[in-house]
């Protein structure tokens, strides 16, 4: 039985979380509110939120753990050339947070291999916005010739990175944005990115699974660390491309 979490009601441990064997791997809890608090307490803890319109708020902790170590992030012979030739373009740019409520709302409409609809739902963007204001979620956007044409969101809390969501309009941006992120995180020697849930584009760029067990030792230390400073540019890809200047 999953439990009903009231306004004041702390999460459960995460090993009471659905197993295998269940419908549902993972789940560890559902309740009605979405606020920031909630869910800065969430990502503290190795949890995070995930449902549809019509359902209650559900809260996951999947073991094992999908992560991305910015030192294995994999970069192809074709995206190599792709950064080259970002860094080298001017017309090419990297920004953060110039169009975050923006990023939020084209992921949600980036169509997804076997998904109907989406799960950034507008309460989704109502509270990832707050926790944008408050400095805790942060984008990263991939810009050609001054339009918003790829990138990513997650949420920041000490040095740790909890990705959300991607999206492109044009091939590679998504993975530009991502590109740059892993060379910021590099600079920062930030250890791990929370990927969530594991897919065969993650497994592509390098992204593995770890015990629930290890990833949420690691949240705990990283959490409680000195944040780090949110403000880069696409020059960050040299970190992911020693040899590019």
């Amino acid at each position: 039985m999953v439990p009903w979490l009231g306004p004041d009601d702390p999460f459960p441990p995460v090993e009471h979380a659905l197993g295998e064997t269940s419908g549902a791997p993972g789940l560890l809890a559902a309740s009605s509110d979405l606020l920031p608090w909630r869910i800065l307490d969430a990502y503290r803890q190795g949890i995070f939120p995930w449902y549809s319109d019509g359902q209650p708020v559900l809260w996951w902790s999947p073991d094992p753990r999908m992560i991305l170590v910015p030192g294995e992030f994999k970069v192809s012979p074709s995206l190599r050339k792709t950064l080259k030739r970002v860094l080298r373009d001017a017309s090419w740019e990297v920004r953060v947070d110039a169009d975050f409520a923006g990023v939020m709302r084209s992921c949600a409409q980036a169509p997804r291999r076997g998904q109907r609809g989406t799960w950034i739902t507008a309460e989704i963007v109502d509270a990832y916005s707050a926790l944008h204001r408050l400095g805790n979620a942060h984008s990263i956007e991939t810009w050609h010739e001054g339009k918003r044409v790829g990138g990513l969101y997650g949420v920041s809390l000490g040095r740790m990175f909890f990705g959300e969501s991607m999206f492109a309009h044009v091939t590679d941006a998504s993975k530009i944005a991502l590109a740059a992120l892993v060379g910021h995180l590099r600079r920062h020697e930030i250890e791990m990115i929370d990927c969530q849930q594991n897919t065969s584009h993650l497994a592509s760029l390098g992204g593995r699974e770890i015990a629930r067990k290890a990833f949420v030792a690691h949240v705990h230390k990283a959490v409680a660390a000195e944040p780090i400073v949110w403000r880069f540019d696409k020059t960050a890809l040299l970190d992911v491309l020693p040899n590019a200047a």
